[in-house]
């Protein structure tokens, strides 16, 4: 009974907003139990009534197993993989063998096998945050077991490490594994860096910004038969997505803030406010931007001066928009996963013009 007492005082003295994020919690765990519960309850009722059910349980493992690999993530791994080697090749069109394309295609998915690991044992280790921050999730929303999502990464991960070992030599082999390494240590005990965060922003920056960059044009280079060497442009946007990557690892906390308070997670968000590490995620974009310009004007013979110049002018104005709407909006939830959502259109847009500047 005393202890009991002294739980129940602990509690009615702590800060409203405190109380009320871990009744958020509680009532998130308890949703989603039930969720669980009516799932199993509904694949038992299927298989009891046999035929006719083959066809939605597929369906329904492929939604959510897409839903675990995080879609927006794959676009912006496509995206990068292909935007860098169309540059291997527009700087060397001499060396282009379209009987390499196999191995090009063996290579993004290798890539996407990584992602997937990465993002995936995340979700692994962060239900707890997930079904107060992303309860849409298929772990956090009871669609996919733990142990179907532990097989899955696993398997991602054995295919990545065999297509990469058999197709592109120790050093891009070395680099992949060095980067699941890093997504493994940002997600799973003891040291789970994730939830510092320095360490986190410093392992999204080097995965996404400087191996994918890197690897994907070394690869291309030696398939080629080239040898390797820093361009200009491989350059530029090795530093320029380095910094965006650095980015969206500041602001994919910013819709997360109650969730991460509750769970112990320390982010520039919980730290700094939201409303402070939107305007410096847009101050380091417009830096990027504008280094952007001065480059091409200080290199212009290196590049294609009016796309290098226009586009990057068109996404510095874009940026301003977008954070000027979410300044109007009083940064409110909706808000900053709409601006968070820009962050990546304005990411993909980098590659998309990437080719051509």
């Amino acid at each position: 009974m005393l202890r009991n007492s002294l739980q129940n005082k602990v509690v009615v003295n702590r800060p409203q907003h405190v109380r009320n994020v871990a009744d958020a919690v509680i009532n998130r765990k308890r949703d989603s139990k039930c969720l669980r519960l009516s799932i199993s309850a509904s694949a038992a009722t299927a298989a009891a009534d046999g035929g006719g059910t083959a066809t939605p349980s597929v369906t329904s493992f492929v939604e959510a197993f897409w839903k675990f690999l995080r879609p927006h993530t794959i676009r912006g791994t496509i995206l990068g993989a292909t935007a860098v080697t169309a540059r291997a090749l527009l700087e060397s069109p001499q060396l282009v063998d379209w009987a390499l394309l196999p191995k090009a295609i063996m290579g993004v998915l290798a890539l996407l096998c990584g992602n997937g690991y990465i993002v995936g044992i995340n979700q692994i280790y962060d239900v707890d945050i997930d079904i107060v921050n992303k309860p849409f999730l298929p772990i956090a929303a009871g669609e996919m077991s733990i142990g179907v999502a532990w097989a899955s990464i696993i398997a991602l991960a054995v295919m990545g490490l065999g297509i990469v070992t058999m197709n592109f030599g120790p050093l891009i082999s070395g680099l992949y594994t060095f980067g699941l390494l890093l997504g493994t240590v940002y997600s799973i005990p003891p040291l789970r860096l994730k939830r510092f965060a320095v360490p986190a922003f410093l392992i999204i920056a080097t995965v996404r910004g400087f191996l994918l960059n890197f690897g994907v044009y070394y690869a291309t280079r030696a398939a080629l038969g080239g040898s390797f060497e820093w361009s200009p442009a491989i350059m530029f946007i090795t530093v320029f997505v380095t910094v965006f990557a650095t980015v969206i690892a500041i602001t994919k906390d910013l819709p997360d803030v109650d969730g991460d308070k509750a769970n112990g997670i320390e982010t520039f968000a919980t730290r700094m406010g939201v409303k402070n590490v939107s305007l410096i995620s847009a101050g380091l974009l417009m830096s990027n931007y504008v280094g952007a310009v001065v480059l091409a004007l200080q290199q212009g013979s290196s590049f294609n001066f009016p796309v290098m110049v226009g586009a990057h002018s068109v996404l510095a104005a874009l940026l301003l928009f977008r954070t000027w709407k979410l300044d109007q909006a009083k940064y409110t939830k909706e808000a900053i996963m709409s601006f968070y959502r820009w962050i990546w259109n304005l990411f993909y847009s980098t590659y998309a013009i990437f080719p051509f500047i």
